[in-house]
This record gives C-alpha cells, structure tokens and sequence, in this order.
C-alpha cells in the first residue's frame, strides 16, 4: 500500500510553516525535497569518513573511495548501464550537456546539421548553439503542438544524412510532457546520428532504462531525485566516450603527465578532473536507494492521482488556462488565469505558504509560442497531498479576487 503519511514523515522539511502557514511545496519540479535518510549520509560522510579519494592510502581515503564508488555503481545499475565507467558522475545536468556539446566540437565540420525540440531547458538550447558557432554546424528545431507535444511528423522529416546530432528531454520541465524518446533515438540512428536525452525532469517519475532505450547520452540530475544540489550524471555508451576528448584538464583525468607529454587516465576518470563533489556522490546513491525502495510504479500511479485530481480541480476556476495538455504527462499543472501575470499570483501563494514556480522555466521559446510572459507551475511530487491541492485551489481563487 502507498502511504503518504508514512512516506511524508521521511522529510523533515515539511514540518515547517512559511509566513506562519504550513508549507505546501509544489515546486518540485525546480528541485527536490530531501529525506532524512539522505541528509544522514550527508552527515555521516562530513563526520566519520570526510576524505580525498582514488589518492590515498589512509584509511579515511579508502573508505570514501569505496562509498563513492559503491553509488556509481548504484547509479549503474539504477539506469542499467552495461558498464558502471559508462556513469561519469558531473556537478548536474547542465554540466554533463556541456561536456558532450564540448567533446563534439572536435567531432562535427561546416554544414552538419543538429537537431533540438522545441519544448527544450534552456540548458539544452544554448550549448548546442554555442557548438554552432564553433563549427559551423545548423541547427534545427522540431517544432510544437498547441497541445505542447512534438510535431514527429516534421521531426522524421527533418533527419537526413547529414543529422549527426538529436537532443530532446525526455519531459518537458514547463508542460510536463513525455516526450515519445524511444521513436526519436530510433529514427535518428537510421541515419547515423547520436543521441542525447535530458532526463533531468524524467528521472523522479521514470525509471529509464538506456540500453533498452539504446541511448548515446542520457544526463539527469541528483536534486530532482530527493538527493542534493550540485551533483548529476552523464550515461555515455563507451564507443561514444571513447571519441570524445577530456573536457577538462587536471588532476586525477590522467595517466602521466610531463612538459613533453601527457597521457589521459581510461573511464570515466577522464573526464572527472579535479576533486569531485564527493559527499555529493554518495549521497546521491543513498537519494536513488530511497526512491526504488518507495518504488516507481508506485511513485507514477500515485502522481497520477495528483494530476488528474489537480486538473479537475484547477480547470473549475473561471479563468484559468492550461498549457500542456498532452495525453502522456507528469505531475506538471503550467496554468495562468485570465491577463493577470503569473509572478503577481505567485506571490500571493507564498504567503499563504504555497511555493509554486512562476515565470518562464527556463523555457523561454515554449512562452514565446504561447505569446505570454510565463506561467505559474504547479508541480507535484510522490510526498505531496490531495489535500495540499485543495489549499493551492483555494489560494488561487483568492489570488485571482484580490487581482481582479
């Protein structure tokens, strides 16, 4: 049985009041509550075992090193990985999307085409366009839908010989669309070209698998998976990591080093230079032993609850749009109500003690295709209520009053 009480008592954060209300958090979709077991291993590493790793031979090195080591490998098998050296462990998604977008500077010539969604993060626009501008590359944009889908019919036309390039989220992070991956990879290898799924917004609801997926790259984040801030993966396939080049140069990416020469270490330390976020690391398997042990069949079926109750709910206030209507959605509510501005509402809802995200998500060309400023985005998570939707509806109408 799914119990939400029982699950709700595991983060201690929502115990607390915000302007003396008590806290209904539905920005999750930004990041992340975290449970207490994870905050645990936050402190046991800080406390017991805080340590360089892969570099000592002292106890406390080794023992961080194995704990780190034992999350790649957590990670691995979380994403069935076929090699846990295939799990670069990067500070977010953000940082893995670069790392690739820079290895194929080296990799794409004049006149090679690239292609992006429309419904992308910002973070899967802009590296992309800075690699154009390096190389001479085109880019192209699989356009959307009203219903905030992709328009697959352009998309396959789109791709042709010179496609060496396709980047998609796996879910939109202001629609909550499910993007239809499987068909996206599987076209764009009919014509040679790899692939990259930004699973940052995925990753809490789904559990990919990427050699089902066949996958080229698949990058997420830990702080939307209950774990913390500033630690993240890149999946690369080992052929894939194999041809890119080091993204950064220093220590522990090497194998020898001298002022004639210098030898780069195998996966995945050659692309994990530096001191890493390790506390990071481990508490990053700890989030994704959490999560499975809830599990996400059962995580999905009860967001899905949520959804379907937070729409009805919602769409009865007079006014109130919805953008993102996809048949195959997460736990994402994007609405506005009649011309008033989304950040005006949004403050309201703070201080009745409701955190919702407002503006444009990172998702500027999504709000630019609705010509309007923003939205305000209600996403839900496996700890959140039914009763905490009906606190959200009833703020909104009284936001919607008060601005009327």
């Amino acid at each position: 049985m799914f119990n939400v009480d029982k699950i709700r008592e595991d983060f201690p954060i929502l115990k607390r009041t915000v302007h003396g209300k008590p806290l209904v958090y539905f920005d999750n979709a930004a990041t992340s509550q975290t449970p207490q077991i994870v905050i645990d291993t936050i402190v046991d590493y800080y406390s017991n075992y805080n340590s360089n790793i892969h570099r000592g031979v002292h106890t406390l090195s080794q023992e961080a090193t194995d704990k780190y080591e034992e999350a790649r490998i957590k990670i691995q098998k979380h994403f069935n990985a076929k090699e846990a050296y295939e799990i670069i462990l990067t500070s977010g998604t953000t940082h893995s999307i670069n790392m690739v977008a820079s290895g194929f500077a080296s990799l794409l010539n004049k006149g090679d085409e690239i292609i992006v969604s429309a419904l992308e993060h910002h973070s899967n626009i802009v590296p992309w366009q800075m690699l154009c501008e390096k190389t001479g590359a085109i880019l192209k944009v699989i356009p959307m839908t009203d219903e905030g889908s992709l328009d697959m019919k352009t998309y396959h036309n789109l791709l042709n010989d010179k496609t060496k390039l396709v980047f998609s989220n796996h879910v939109s992070n202001a629609l909550g669309t499910v993007n239809p991956i499987e068909e996206i990879i599987a076209a764009a290898h009919k014509v040679g070209a790899a692939v990259l799924i930004d699973g940052a917004q995925a990753t809490p609801h789904i559990k990919p698998d990427v050699q089902a997926l066949n996958v080229d790259f698949y990058v997420a984040s830990a702080h939307k998976l209950c774990g913390p801030t500033g630690v993240g993966l890149l999946y690369g396939k080992q052929e894939w990591l194999e041809k890119l080049p080091p993204y950064q140069g220093g220590g522990e990416m090497i194998a020898t080093v001298s002022f004639e020469k210098t030898t780069y270490a195998g996966l995945p330390h050659k692309f994990e230079a530096g001191t890493p976020n390790i506390c990071g690391g481990i508490a990053f398997g700890a989030a994704i032993d959490y999560m499975n042990s809830v599990g996400f069949d059962a995580i999905a079926n009860y967001e899905n609850e949520l959804l379907e109750y937070g729409t009805s709910e919602l769409l009865k206030i007079d006014g109130l749009k919805i953008y993102g209507t996809s048949a195959e959605k997460t736990a994402v509510i994007s609405f506005n109500v009649n011309d008033i501005h989304p950040y005006d509402i949004g403050a309201i809802l703070d201080k009745l003690g409701i955190a919702v995200r407002t503006g444009h998500h990172c998702a500027q060309p999504i709000m630019d295709f609705y010509k309007i400023p923003g939205t305000i985005r209600a996403s839900f998570s496996f700890y959140n209520t039914k009763e905490e939707i009906d606190i959200l509806v009833q703020g909104v109408k009284r936001a919607t009053m008060m601005l009327s």
